[in-house]
């Protein structure tokens, strides 16, 4: 233990000799520990994002749709030519044991509206959908002012709308939107509610909607084919006995026979999660590449400053040969001083790494968490570098005659 201690002090003593040679090797070390800590942190950040946002659809719901929910290429011709999932369809689920409620939803491709007053216009950026009164249930929606649209609004045919909490702001600031008329494509329809704030996910809001009933929105937005289908079963212990039931309802429907691959795709918190988590390991492989050369190049530094050392350091380690030092406590020596030179790097590599996503979420407001894992791996990795790449010069050092060394100037 003294020995490591000895050992320890030299090397410090090194790094204090020649500081700007030391920080100038460890820059590769420095960018490969930054990488791993930085890129992780915005994923694990963006994954906790991602998971808390996802409870939108509420507890034991899941939807059905055309297309499926992904990241990264989708082949759009394999998907368009499926059939589209039309509002009967969505209504023969209704029946089904395990169903609770079914959210029968239309939308224009995402294409953002302008919603306006006789006073106060929105920008063109919310999300106009149609919907029954399902739709409150199956996706989780809290009614803050009023109460959402009702089977008998429907029968009676009439243009109500419920507003997410954004739209409410810019047309109703400071007072109640409930029985006030908004217009939408010059169309007027009375908001009936305003639901309850849901916040932002992956740094949009989730509050720029309004849900108006499907009959209406076929008159003003135009009728859709495709539709969307939420579904909350009746309890959520009985999640996976109404997805099969489902399943199996939409492939008679559909005409699906035997093994047939579906030809719709049903997702759920679970599902989008495993989704973005095979997202994050995209990016974590990508990440480790780029730290593994970075700690290749990193390395290769350390050993050249170590080689120097070596050969600088010639005369010394002849004299603590004579005087009794075996070669095993000289390969120590400098392996010590290599591993402590990489640590070194590690740990500013880390800190640079972890203020920066800090930064991010304090600055920016950007998903970061820091990750123990990826703290310990950082350093891990560094330290395995100085050991790889500082084993030659020490077995170099090791080697050296203590008579020829002693003769070194």
């Amino acid at each position: 233990m003294r020995g490591f201690v000895d050992n320890l002090g030299l090397a410090f003593n090194t790094l204090r000799g020649n500081p700007l040679r030391s920080l100038l090797t460890l820059l590769g070390i420095v960018i490969g520990a930054a990488t791993v800590v930085a890129m992780m942190s915005l994923v694990e950040g963006f994954r906790i994002s991602v998971n808390k946002d996802l409870e939108g659809l509420g507890a034991g719901s899941f939807q059905v749709q055309k297309w499926p929910a992904t990241f990264g290429h989708v082949d759009r011709a394999k998907y368009a030519k499926r059939p589209d999932l039309t509002r009967e369809q969505g209504d023969a689920l209704r029946s089904l044991p395990h169903v609770g409620h079914v959210s029968i939803e239309a939308y224009h491709g995402g294409r953002p509206e302008k919603i306006s007053t006789r006073d106060r216009a929105t920008k063109p950026n919310v999300t106009v959908g149609g919907g029954v009164p399902d739709y409150q249930f199956a996706n989780a929606i809290t009614i803050a002012q009023g109460r959402f649209f009702t089977d008998t609004d429907i029968a009676l045919g009439g243009r109500v709308a419920v507003v997410g909490a954004d739209v409410a702001d810019v047309l109703f600031p400071g007072e109640s939107g409930v029985g006030k008329e908004i217009r939408i494509r010059s169309t007027p329809f009375t908001v009936v509610g305003v639901a309850e704030r849901r916040g932002s996910t992956l740094g949009g809001s989730q509050d720029g909607w309004v849900i108006i009933p499907l009959d209406p929105y076929y008159q003003v937005l135009g009728r859709v084919t495709n539709h969307n289908i939420a579904i909350q079963a009746t309890a959520p212990e009985y999640f996976n006995q109404a997805q099969d039931e489902v399943i199996a309802r939409l492939r008679s429907i559909r005409g699906l026979r035997g093994l047939q691959e579906n030809d719709f795709d049903i997702y759920s918190n679970e599902t989008l999660t495993g989704t973005f988590n095979q997202f994050a390991g995209v990016v974590a492989a990508a990440t480790f590449a780029v730290t593994l050369l970075a700690l290749v190049v990193g390395g290769i530094g350390v050993m050249n400053i170590m080689l120097v050392s070596v050969a600088e350091r010639t005369r010394e380690i002849g004299v603590r040969m004579a005087l009794g030092a075996r070669r095993r406590r000289i390969l120590s020596q400098f392996v010590i001083e290599a591993v402590t030179l990489s640590l070194l790097g590690g740990v500013l590599g880390v800190l640079l790494g972890g203020g920066g996503a800090i930064l991010a979420r304090e600055v920016w407001s950007i998903p970061a968490s820091v990750p123990a894992w990826a703290v310990l791996l950082s350093l891990l990795s560094a330290s395995g570098a100085g050991i790889v790449f500082g084993i030659y010069p020490a077995i170099r050092a090791s080697r050296l005659d203590p008579v020829e060394a002693m003769r070194t100037e």
